[in-house]
């Protein structure tokens, strides 16, 4: 059981925690950026692999990475390595109608370009059930896990932290959240990475945690 009852703004990321990560979509987006890594700064590809971590690590995003150390343009990079079929995200009417039951507001914040996470959100079948989307663009390319995204994301959609919950797939996404006073849940089991006490739930299936909370104190 799980009571979230306070909570008011529900706060998502997108990839490989709306729709399930061996759903396989972000290995064909990491396949684009690995190519774009590859043209851009000159390494075969397994080195481009290596670099792409790092700047993972150290950024947030490859393209902050990038942006970072070589003079790229981004516009071309989100264009190019957004530009994936959508096929095998399977729509997910169950998850709409959980969403839309859920207390307060719902949003969307993601590290993906705006017009890909709008086309990932058509396909499950959840669009609707989002107040607002929070992209790239919209931090003017600055990432998760920076702080300063998170500020600029709740400015934009004026929410309390401490009346909110972030859903996360990676670990160190949910620090300044719960740094903020956001209950964390992390979907699925990290990618490897540590986890820690900033970390207030683990649930390996979206849907499925969704479906046990408790609400003793909602209307």
């Amino acid at each position: 059981m799980n009571d979230l009852s306070h909570v008011r703004a529900w706060v998502f990321d997108m990839d490989d925690t709306l729709y399930p990560r061996d759903q396989g979509l972000m290995s064909l987006v990491q396949a684009r950026i690995n190519a774009y890594v590859v043209e851009a700064v000159g390494l075969e590809p397994q080195e481009a692999r290596v670099l792409q971590r790092q700047f993972l690590d150290e950024h947030g995003t490859t393209l902050a990475g990038l942006m970072a150390n070589y003079t790229i343009d981004p516009e071309d990079f989100l264009h190019a390595v957004h530009d994936v079929p959508l096929d095998g995200v399977e729509p997910n009417p169950r998850l709409a109608e959980r969403l839309k039951s859920l207390p307060g507001r719902c949003f969307v914040f993601t590290n993906g370009a705006r017009d890909y996470a709008h086309r990932v959100l058509d396909r499950i079948g959840v669009a609707d059930c989002f107040e607002g989307v929070f992209a790239i663009e919209d931090g003017d390319l600055t990432p998760k896990p920076a702080p300063s995204a998170f500020r600029r994301m709740i400015e934009r959609f004026d929410f309390e932290p401490r009346s909110a919950a972030f859903f996360e797939d990676t670990p160190k996404n949910l620090e300044p959240a719960k740094a903020l006073g956001m209950a964390t849940v992390l979907i699925g089991d990290g990618h490897g990475k540590p986890l820690g006490d900033h970390i207030d739930r683990i649930a390996p299936d979206l849907l499925d945690f969704l479906n046990t909370l408790t609400f003793k104190d909602a209307a």
